[in-house]
């Protein structure tokens, strides 16, 4: 394992730092909500975006400890209500990982992944708090509703902090707490999973992975290990698919992909299998680009009426509103708002109002 990072380190001539102790990633007191890599349960690999982790612990300082960390990785750290932002990206010392004058008594960490799977990973290494000071489970929550997105960039909340200009090279303003799919997710108070790629197609796209070879796996990659699917079964998931086989066929002059709509079909059967109790929801646009294009509207139809006739489970939604570029944060709470309003008038969703 790459040498561990940490914050705040002591100065020659400085007073010397009190005493610490390091609370482990694997310590059972540790809440972890979202698909990890916990091959090795001490240093477990922070992946996807909208994953979270908490504890309860008490001193007045915390230190986040992390190492292994590829490419980018932006999380939201919330102490006690206050958030800002840890960034440990690769090559570079991590950012904002330390937390000082938080006072005496009890308080509470919720670190929250905003950027991408496809952007980056981390290993998280536990926490470092003073000496003899104590940590404690979080509150259990009692979640009445899980719900999965499985989508593209709409869904991931790319670009949703940019100003005018899409920009990729740096994602600390591609905040997945603030995209559609985590705003609907608070509104019902539910634990949720992001499961999304940025470029992402069924056949084709910007990326090289196909949503039908990342949908089920612990890494957004064809070669990744299975993620186990029975140990959190979701009540409603969520597809938003198909954007980008439209606009990378277009943009380089290709014909849409033929074998488009039997891709679709094909993972929502496969989403099916897997989650035989869920509801899946179809969801389309968000964007503009694609609403408009002549075969990728032809293929919807195809796949709506494919899905919903053998399944009464299935049903779909499509947005009213269209951002022109990736959604903005603003815009994606009118996105929340078209569905969350959609949702509560769904005989599906009466148990979980």
């Amino acid at each position: 394992m790459g040498a561990m990072f940490l914050a705040g380190c002591s100065t020659v001539g400085q007073k010397t730092a009190k005493p610490i102790q390091t609370i482990s990633a694997g310590d059972s007191r540790f809440r972890y909500e979202g698909r990890f890599d916990f091959a090795d349960a001490n240093s477990p690999v922070v992946i996807w975006q909208a994953s979270r982790l908490s504890i309860n612990f008490e001193g007045d300082t915390l230190t986040l400890l992390f190492s292994v960390a590829k490419a980018q990785n932006f999380f939201n750290a919330q102490v006690d209500g206050t958030t800002t932002i840890v960034e440990v990206n690769e090559g570079t010392p991590p950012k904002g990982t330390t937390f000082a004058g938080l006072g005496k008594g009890r308080h509470h960490l919720v670190l929250f992944k905003r950027s991408e799977a496809n952007a980056g990973s981390v290993h998280f290494n536990g926490v470092q708090i003073a000496e003899g000071a104590k940590v404690w489970a979080p509150a259990s929550v009692a979640y009445k509703l899980k719900i999965e997105f499985f989508g593209d960039s709409k869904t991931v909340g790319a670009c949703n902090e940019d100003g005018n200009t899409d920009q990729w090279d740096n994602r600390r303003t591609h905040n997945g707490a603030l995209s559609y799919a985590a705003i609907t997710a608070e509104a019902f108070k539910a634990d949720h999973r992001n499961i999304s790629v940025s470029g992402m197609g069924i056949i084709t796209g910007y990326v090289e992975v196909k949503a039908g070879e990342m949908w089920n796996r612990i890494y957004p990659k064809a070669s990744s290990p299975p993620a186990d699917l029975n140990s959190w079964t979701p009540n409603v998931v969520f597809v938003n698919l198909g954007d980008n086989d439209e606009s990378f066929t277009r943009t380089h002059n290709q014909p849409f992909p033929e074998s488009f709509t039997d891709g679709y079909v094909s993972i929502v059967r496969a989403i099916r299998a897997a989650y035989p109790k869920a509801h899946i929801v179809l969801l389309r646009g968000g964007m503009s680009g694609g609403m408009h294009s002549e075969p990728l509207n032809k293929a919807w139809k195809d796949i709506v009426t494919q899905l919903e006739a053998g399944d009464k489970d299935i049903s779909h939604f499509v947005f009213k509103y269209q951002a022109m570029n990736h959604p903005r944060v603003a815009e994606d709470h009118k996105l929340a708002e078209e569905l969350i309003t959609w949702l509560k008038q769904q005989d599906f969703m009466k148990s979980y109002l």
